[in-house]
């Protein structure tokens, strides 16, 4: 029995994105959705805009920060 259309549609997807330079990569986020984390978010957001150095961090994140149009190939 060949594969469903979805699962070579899906195999496809993938290969071209490899093609691309690209591989997938499994990442545990912290659940938007659990007790507490509006507050815990919060607490760190003000933390942050209370920090003194907060102007130049943003500017070294936007300086840094790869943009849309950037591609660099990895080694």
């Amino acid at each position: 029995m060949g594969r469903s259309s979805r699962a070579s549609r899906l195999a496809a997807h993938h290969a071209q994105l490899r093609a691309l330079g690209l591989r997938p990569i499994e990442i545990w986020v912290p659940d938007t959705r659990a007790p507490g984390f509006a507050k815990e978010a919060r607490r760190q957001s003000l933390l942050v805009a209370a920090e003194c150095a907060f102007d130049d961090m943003m500017d070294f994140i936007e300086r840094n920060a790869p943009q849309p149009d950037d591609h660099q190939g990895g080694n």
